[in-house]
């Protein structure tokens, strides 16, 4: 392209500059002939090519497209474009983008701290440490129970739900440590999952195996629901249970049902609703540590998303073919 394409920053006021780092933001309003639409409305205006959207961003649905007709790229700065883009978007030929791939770093980071402090019963040790007020530093007694079956992470099994980009990820920082890793997912085959560092398995027989399960499969209609109150009583004694992905796969309910019989532990970082009531259980149980929809990209981290965006644009200003791009057949399979 020899002229700068008209682009909008289609997002909040105030989110770009969270989201993009100042040379980066800097380097868009160079390729690019870009203004800032902070409205709850769609923009509108027949020489738009490009739209930056992120969080919060208008819908693009069929009558707020018929509004941008010269429109040819969305390049999100998010994760899941199921929200903002209606499937209009893509019958009209429209190329999308999102920074799925980069959010994807830090909720893998995030899940391979809680693995491994986890498998070293850190959280439950720290309880009966801080209770004790430092007198049983030394009292192997002390830390007894379920939570403290099998401390360490040599051989422990791990279970991963879904070899999603996160479920991937992970898979690829467990490769280091002497860890034996499971894999539920009904797409993958026996050869992929070994070439993941992963042995495929059925669900059952993950969650009866593992030490640390970990969920990262998509909110769709197949998995909501999916993790029973069956399959979380059936973990070993002092297994976990980590939680990153959505609330709604897993039944909530039975969950705290299990829980309360005090032989797991639960990592959440979402829940239903978010945030819980006051008076919900959950903020009771010694054995659950609850984080506010923490493990995604947060400060700093945000950048790593508006990079993805503004590489997208030079990739397409290039005439390759964007990282990160959206296919209408992806959307089946991802959240």
């Amino acid at each position: 392209m020899t002229e700068r394409p008209r682009a909008v920053l289609a997002m909040p006021a105030g989110l770009p500059e969270r989201m993009f780092a100042p040379g980066d933001l800097a380097a868009m309003h160079r390729a690019l002939d870009l203004t800032a639409h902070p409205g709850v409305e769609p923009p509108q205006g027949d020489d738009i090519a490009f739209l930056i959207t992120g969080w919060g961003s208008p819908r693009l649905d069929a009558a707020a497209l018929d509004r941008l007709p010269g429109l040819t790229h969305v390049f999100h700065t998010a994760g899941s474009v199921r929200a903002l883009l209606a499937p209009e978007v893509w019958r009209r030929g429209i190329v999308v983008t999102s920074a799925a791939e980069a959010n994807a770093v830090p909720v893998a980071e995030f899940t391979l701290g809680w693995i491994l402090l986890a498998g070293k019963a850190v959280p439950d040790a720290a309880a009966v440490y801080r209770s004790s007020r430092g007198t049983v530093w030394a009292d192997p007694d002390a830390y007894a129970g379920p939570a403290f079956a099998r401390v360490g992470n040599y051989r422990r099994v791990v279970g991963i739900i879904s070899a999603s980009s996160i479920g991937r990820r992970v898979m690829a920082l467990l490769a280091p440590f002497d860890l034996e890793v499971l894999l539920f997912d009904p797409y993958v085959s026996d050869a992929d999952a070994a070439a993941l560092g992963a042995t495929k398995v059925e669900l059952a027989e993950l969650f009866a195996r593992s030490d640390v399960v970990s969920l990262h499969a998509p909110d769709l209609p197949a998995t909501r629901g999916m993790v029973t109150r069956e399959l979380l009583a059936s973990l070993p004694d002092g297994a976990t249970f980590i939680n990153t992905a959505r609330p709604a796969i897993v039944d909530q309910d039975g969950l705290v049902a299990v829980l309360k019989e005090g032989r797991h532990r639960a990592i959440l970082d979402v829940t239903t609703p978010e945030p819980l009531p006051a008076d919900h259980p959950l903020w009771e149980l010694p054995n659950v540590t609850l984080t506010p929809h923490w493990a995604g990209s947060q400060g700093l981290e945000l950048h790593r998303m508006g990079r993805m965006a503004v590489d997208a644009v030079a990739d397409v200003l290039a005439g390759r073919r964007p990282r990160g791009e959206v296919t209408s057949a992806m959307l089946a399979t991802m959240a």
